[in-house]
Order: C-alpha cells, then sequence, then structure tokens
C-alpha cells in the first residue's frame, strides 16, 4: 500500500536479521511491515552491553476488569509489573520488581522463538504460544505469528489470570524499525485487536474474561536506545458497525528517524499511516479529552483512569501516564475510503524515561 500523505517508509516483506556482521543497525530492516519478519537474535547483550533494550508487554481490556504483564531486561536490570485494574471499584492492584543484571529473565531472540518468562519470590509471568494450527495470514516459519494465540500466565500477591490471545486468520500486525543511528535503533512490533479469553482471579473470587467482549495488545521491543527519551503510544481495539477495529498511534520518539508507528487495523487488515501525527492533551490534567490527528486520522481519546507511575533508582527513572479509556472518530485508507468509529477501548500514555 502507498502511503496517503507523510514519509516514504519501505515495506519489508522478506525475513531480515535487524544488526549487521559488525553489530549496528541493518538499514536493509529499516521500514515497516504487516507482520514480525526480523531476526533480533544480536540484541542479546554480548557484542554491545548497556545500551540493549528487549521487553514483552501485554494489556488485557475485559468489560470489568485491565490486566497487564511485562517482562524486560535493559541489560542491568529486569524490570518487571503485574497490574490488575477493577474498572468498578476503581481499585489497581501493581506488584513491579527490579532485578539486578535481569537474573531470572527469559526472552526469545527474534519473536516467535520461544516463551518470555520472569520468576522473583512474590511474582511469575510466563508467555507461550500456544499450539499452531497452521501459519496466520501466510506467516513464515518461526517469526511467531503462526501461532494459534499466546497464553499469558501471572502470579503476584492476591491476583492471578490465565488468558490466551488469539490469532484470527489473516490477522495482521504493525511491525517498524525507527533507526536514530547506526548504534541507537528501536525494532518494534504492536499487535492490536487480538481477541482474548480466560480467567482472572483476585482474592481468590474468579472472574471471567469473555469471548468476544475482551482484546489483548502486545507490545514487543528489541533495540538500543538513547538514555533520555519521550514518546507517545495509543491502542485501541473492538468492534463498532460490524467491523473488527485496531488503533496504533505514536509520537516525540519517531520524530525525525523517517520511520512512524502510525497504522489501524480494520477487520484483520493493516494500514498504514506513514505521517507523524498531532498530539494534543492537557499534563496538568491527563483525564481531559486527548486529540491526535493527522490528514488520514482524525481521534478523540476520553479517558477514564489515569495509571500514573513514578519510578527513581538513581540511573533508572521513569515518568509514565498510562491513561485507560474510549476511542472515537475516523481513519481513511490509501484508497481513500473513510471509516468513522466509536467505543474502541484502549489507552493513550505520555512518557519520559532515562534509562
Amino acid at each position: 500500500m502507498t502511503p496517503t500523505n507523510g514519509n516514504a517508509e519501505r515495506e519489508i516483506t522478506t525475513p531480515t536479521p535487524l544488526i549487521d556482521e559488525r553489530g549496528r543497525l541493518n538499514r536493509d530492516a529499516v521500514g515497516w511491515m504487516r507482520r514480525p519478519l526480523l531476526d533480533t537474535s544480536g540484541i542479546d547483550g554480548r557484542r554491545s552491553w548497556g545500551r540493549n533494550k528487549r521487553w514483552e508487554y501485554w494489556c488485557v481490556m475485559t468489560p470489568t476488569h485491565i490486566m497487564a504483564a511485562t517482562v524486560s531486561s535493559i541489560d542491568y536490570a529486569g524490570v518487571h509489573e503485574v497490574w490488575v485494574f477493577d474498572r468498578e471499584t476503581q481499585e489497581s492492584i501493581g506488584h513491579g520488581a527490579t532485578v539486578p543484571l535481569a537474573r531470572d529473565t527469559v526472552l526469545p531472540r527474534s519473536l516467535g522463538d520461544g516463551p518470555a518468562s520472569a520468576s522473583t519470590r512474590d511474582m511469575s509471568i510466563e508467555i507461550v504460544d500456544t499450539e499452531a494450527g497452521g501459519a496466520a495470514g501466510g506467516l513464515p516459519e518461526g517469526r511467531g505469528m503462526d501461532a494459534a494465540g499466546t497464553r499469558l500466565r501471572a502470579r503476584a500477591p492476591r491476583v492471578r489470570f490465565d488468558v490466551t490471545a488469539a490469532v484470527p486468520p489473516g490477522h495482521e500486525c504493525l511491525g517498524v524499525v525507527v533507526p536514530w543511528s547506526d548504534t541507537r535503533f528501536q525494532y518494534t512490533v504492536k499487535d492490536v485487536a487480538r481477541p482474548a479469553s480466560g480467567t482472572l482471579c483476585i482474592d481468590d473470587v474468579e472472574y471471567d474474561v469473555p469471548a468476544g467482549r475482551s482484546w489483548a495488545v502486545l507490545d514487543h521491543g528489541r533495540g538500543r536506545w538513547p538514555y533520555d527519551v519521550r514518546w507517545n503510544w495509543g491502542a485501541g481495539s473492538g468492534e463498532c458497525d460490524g467491523h473488527t477495529i485496531g488503533i496504533q498511534i505514536g509520537g516525540q520518539w519517531t520524530v525525525g528517524s523517517g520511520s512512524t508507528e502510525n497504522a489501524f487495523v480494520l477487520d484483520g487488515k493493516l494500514h498504514k499511516i506513514s505521517q507523524e501525527l498531532r498530539w494534543q492533551y492537557d499534563t496538568q490534567n491527563y483525564l481531559e479529552p486527548w486529540r491526535i490527528t493527522g490528514d488520514d486520522i482524525d481521534l478523540t481519546f476520553e479517558p477514564f483512569y489515569d495509571k500514573g507511575t513514578r519510578t527513581n533508582l538513581g540511573v533508572l527513572q521513569s515518568h509514565t501516564d498510562q491513561c485507560f479509556g474510549t476511542y472515537s472518530g475516523w481513519f481513511r485508507d490509501a484508497d481513500g475510503a473513510a471509516t468513522e468509529f466509536r467505543g474502541i477501548e484502549g489507552w493513550a500514555e505520555d512518557v519520559h524515561n532515562r534509562w
């Protein structure tokens, strides 16, 4: 698909290594893709240590709860979290761990090459692709999305959940390489609108994660980052007027790189937006409506909860406001066809990291 506006981003259609034989960014990997095609095995901390960032983040929204699990390594530490939010009572139950040198952290060399897991005395997370039923969406063998789904299991004080995020036939996601330089770059896979089902337990009370009304989103990251960085990320999943809608938008961190992480998914098909978007929100009151606009997309996001977190561990600092709410608006594909929608649930965040 040719972008309607913005950068002339290149679509990657064949498996490609993220780094070259020198351990630097492989320029042939710069572009975007509809499925995870990159070999990221070189981001392992052996040749270059200290700037590698690797993570798997999953968030699941149901009519009654929100659940999230993070397994990550930033070389000198593993940073993990299990989080559950009760939408009726507004109770937030979160457990995080920062583990020196990322001990007992397991992350696959490339997406789909194996499980991800983390374990501490009080918390455990396991992320495993479920049994394949044939390649979904024509994906190459061994690049991860050829599984029938992904099983997410997490346990922490007071909470545990067991959820499967399905991969519908033909489902596409967004992969993007953001090249700041030959030594600083990021490969991200944002997979929105994954149908979810399973169970959640809070204080031994079991809640259903109802199929058809629950949605999972993956943020898979591999790269080498600058120390100080800011970003916006927004994601939404749901159904409206008989269509499955997935929203994937980003800002700040991609500016000037020639890449964007903006797209929407309509009934499983990805439509790329190769343009930086305009983000408008009130940093003094994140619960005021947000506006995210561009030539081919116009969104209003109305938050109902701000998951604000502040971390200051010396070298590791983070300032995050992740707001959960509802999207409405429209987007336009490369053929000029516009799709209007409302009631698509998800989140939008404003992050400043020193890491």
